[in-house]
């Protein structure tokens, strides 16, 4: 058996924390088996590396080595990728087509991002794992494949099966033995051994010297979180070694490369509304219909004020104050119609007013000859009415008839527009 040392050069892996050792040790002693593996651990941590280690040490070392990526191939293509079909089976199916655990007989598939697997493509893989029988898409005829399988996930797996997106039985069928693989922000001592490494191929490659950092650039790339693992400190050793033209890296540098570099505590999500969440909601909903009940019975009772003695000025001011706590302090459109509509409230109710005080002794207007006839008009006949006595009486003065209404100058400007008077 080969030693760790051994392994990691034979396969590139750079390293050398416990964690990534213990890794390596367990896909050591299980590729002599057949048992399934499911390699786990965040985007970007070299999960690919395993299931190859565990292919070239096992007796399967001479069949096909297959990786699928599940989560790049079209959901309703995935059963013909692994399966294979028949002729016929769908539009386009010109062809009879062998899928990857026809093609892969004898030797290993690497399932990558498992978890992202339809649910019936989910009970067919099951299948396979139970009594290595498949069935091509558009075929009755049962065929049976010796395939050694190797799985990985970057998703929660017990999530996923919570949220009923994974099946509970081919979790544990996957997973017989599981292989985590730490994230490079637990692998601190590693960090600076693989920029080196990085840094030294990128010098090779694009034929220029390779880069070295200062102490205090090393601090910053140790002690950053790494969300993109070793994907991402490679991408920034490329970066710096194509850029910089200084070959010499300090920390002020480097900290152009590492993005939201202040940022670098976990952030828990969490979906999942709280009881607490939705009875918080619940309050803040209760209160803003209780506030709306509140201005509607201030607005009724403003109403009923005007009902009762009119509309003066300080009434006036009442509209517009009460107005301003139903639509806020700014003056905008909803604010003038709203200022608008309770002038004409108030204007309707002076008619009716004078209406009424006319029925009762003639003035020097003569009003009460005309009672019966105005009667019978409508109430835009009334408001039409009334404006014009009103022009009359202080010839043609609008602010003094606006005042005598009991509206604004302004309100009064657009009805004399609006009646053509």
């Amino acid at each position: 058996m080969e030693s760790i040392q051994a392994i990691k050069q034979r396969f590139g892996i750079i390293g050398n924390d416990p964690k990534l050792n213990r890794s390596i040790e367990k896909s050591i002693q299980v590729s002599p088996t057949d048992i399934s593996v499911l390699v786990t651990g965040e985007s970007g941590v070299g999960k690919e590396s395993i299931p190859k280690i565990i292919h070239q040490l096992s007796h399967r070392k001479h069949g096909k080595y297959i990786a699928v990526n599940c989560g790049a191939i079209p959901e309703g293509t995935i059963d013909s990728e692994l399966f294979g079909h028949e002729k016929g089976a769908f539009t386009g199916a010109t062809a009879t087509r062998s899928g990857y655990f026809e093609v892969a007989d004898g030797g290993t598939i690497f399932l990558d991002e498992v978890g992202e697997l339809p649910l019936t493509t989910q009970v067919r893989l099951l299948r396979v794992l139970e009594n290595g029988e498949f069935i091509k898409v558009g075929s009755s005829k049962v065929q049976k494949t010796d395939v050694r399988i190797v799985a990985a996930t970057n998703v929660n797996m017990f999530e996923a099966i919570k949220k009923e997106k994974f099946r509970e039985d081919l979790y544990y069928r996957l997973s017989t033995i599981e292989i985590n693989l730490p994230p490079l922000r637990e692998r601190k001592e590693d960090i600076h051994l693989l920029f080196r490494k990085f840094a030294s191929d990128f010098a090779i490659k694009y034929k220029m010297p390779t880069v070295k950092l200062t102490d205090d650039a090393v601090n910053l790339l140790v002690k950053y979180r790494w969300n993109g693992n070793i994907r991402q400190l490679r991408n920034v050793a490329e970066q710096v070694s194509v850029l910089e033209q200084n070959r010499t890296i300090n920390g002020v540098t480097i900290q152009n490369y590492l993005p939201s570099i202040g940022s670098n505590l976990p952030a828990v999500v969490n979906n999942s509304k709280s009881e607490s969440d939705f009875s918080s909601e619940r309050e803040i909903l209760y209160k803003v219909l209780f506030d709306m009940k509140s201005d509607l019975n201030d607005l009724k009772k403003l109403t009923m004020e005007l009902m009762k003695k009119g509309s003066d000025s300080d009434v006036q001011k009442d509209n517009e104050h009460l107005i301003q706590k139903i639509y806020g302090e700014e003056k905008d459109e909803e604010f003038e119609a709203a200022v608008e509509d309770l002038e004409v409230l108030s204007l309707a109710e002076h008619t009716e007013a004078n209406e009424s005080a006319a029925s009762e002794a003639e003035d020097k207007y003569h009003f009460a000859e005309e009672i019966e006839e105005e009667e019978t008009l409508s109430l835009h006949d009334k408001e039409l009415e009334l404006i014009k006595k009103s022009l009359e009486r202080h010839s043609g003065k609008r602010k003094l008839a606006a005042a005598e209404l009991g509206i604004s100058e302004r309100t009064l400007y657009r009805k004399i527009k609006q009646f053509d008077l």
